[in-house]
């Protein structure tokens, strides 16, 4: 369905967009790249200039590929002009309103043939293409940032997308050099689901005052061996982000209680205290950052990890319950989306399943909470000593 002569169109200019639009001209293909504010597409192209530059001198690329990927882009502000294009992704704001008025507009400007897909990272596929008059040819194609470095791409189907296209584009990411999984379309897929107790459950042990955020971030990189500590994670990615992914995933999920947001990122998110960018968020940046000296308390620490992991692994595990992707996808999405250490189900087996039940099953009698409930599937699990790989 795709060849190297397939016209990539890219909506939104953005640090999203641009990234997308590199790996496709990185590709080979050729690339436009549409914005409706020119500022943001100049000042993208002298980012992808000063980004291939550097490139350059790491001896990463040669000049000529540089300027190959330089003058594959067309930088637009007319959507008419996606005319010719076999694949359009879009990257614009999570807004499902201003979403579907762009694919709305788009049906009536690409080619029957056209593949219109959506880089959404919580919103549903389903919805985007219920205003399209061909949904069918609707699929999500969600790239995590920055996209040129980052190599997991998850491909979302929508309930209406025939199979043809998914297929068809996860072939093209694949050849693209990007690491494919296949998700279902529910709030958040794959990472953005899981990864929710990540963040969710630290800010809960914050909040009793178990811990603070430094010794928190030095636990779950001591005892759990991940590369930066959820606070830290959150000010990089961004608290205004981090915030409206947790509210659109709760909702979306009915007000599921183990993805309810936290008072504490709300009020950083009112306060836009949204971290790295802004100077401040849960830490404070600056010329001369002010990062807390964690308590390395090995017995704090060990509880710390031991409570995160348990949700985290619980949360894996019910999404092969409900069947939303493999056991095989959802511990690829987190090690190659997110970096995770490990997967998240092999842990499971490595740490024990029967000990993730107990520790959950002490957190939902202590707190008499939903969000600590056991899924159905670990506690089958354990009751048979069955394990997901061995």
């Amino acid at each position: 369905m795709f060849t190297k002569e397939t016209v990539i169109g890219v909506i939104g200019s953005g640090a999203m967009g641009a990234g997308i639009a590199q790996v496709a001209s990185a590709a080979g293909h050729p690339v436009v790249l549409y914005d409706t504010n020119e500022e943001a597409l100049r000042k993208s192209k002298v980012n992808l200039e000063i980004a291939l530059g550097k490139l350059v001198e790491k001896q990463k690329i040669t000049g000529e590929q540089a300027a190959g990927m330089e003058a594959r882009i067309t930088y637009v502000g007319d959507l008419a002009r996606f005319g010719n294009c076999g694949l359009v992704i879009e990257a614009i704001v999570e807004n499902l309103d201003v979403k579907q008025s762009v694919f709305k507009q788009l049906e009536t400007i690409v080619a029957p043939g056209c593949v219109l897909a959506t880089n959404t990272s919580s919103l549903s596929i389903a919805s985007i293409a219920a205003v399209c008059k061909e949904s069918t040819r609707v699929v999500g194609i969600h790239f995590f940032n920055p996209a040129p470095v980052m190599p997991l791409v998850e491909i979302i189907p929508g309930i209406l997308t025939a199979e043809s296209i998914a297929d068809s584009c996860f072939s093209l990411i694949s050849s693209w050099g990007k690491v494919c999984v296949r998700a279902k379309d529910t709030p958040g897929f794959i990472v953005n689901r899981v990864a929710r107790s990540y963040y969710g459950e630290s800010i809960r042990i914050s909040e009793e005052g178990i811990a603070d955020f430094a010794t928190i971030d030095w636990a779950l990189k001591e005892f759990g061996g991940f590369k930066m500590g959820p606070f830290e994670l959150m000010d990089f990615i961004g608290n205004d982000v981090n915030f409206k992914v947790t509210e659109s995933v709760w909702e979306q999920f009915f007000y599921e209680p183990r993805f309810k947001p936290s008072l504490t990122q709300k009020r950083l998110y009112e306060a836009r205290l949204f971290g790295r960018k802004s100077g401040r968020g849960y830490y404070v940046y600056g010329t001369t950052p002010e990062i807390p000296q964690p308590s390395k308390d090995p017995v704090l620490g060990k509880k710390v990890f031991q409570r995160v992991i348990a949700m985290l692994i619980n949360e894996a595990i019910d999404s092969v319950y409900l069947k939303l992707a493999s056991k095989e996808d959802i511990d690829l999405a987190m090690t190659k989306g997110v970096n995770y250490p490990n997967g998240l189900l092999k842990w499971g087996d490595e740490l024990g399943l029967s000990e993730i039940l107990e520790t959950l099953t002490e957190l939902y009698e202590t707190y008499g909470e939903d969000r600590y409930r056991p899924c159905l599937l670990l506690k089958q699990m354990v009751k048979q000593k069955q394990n997901f790989y061995r």
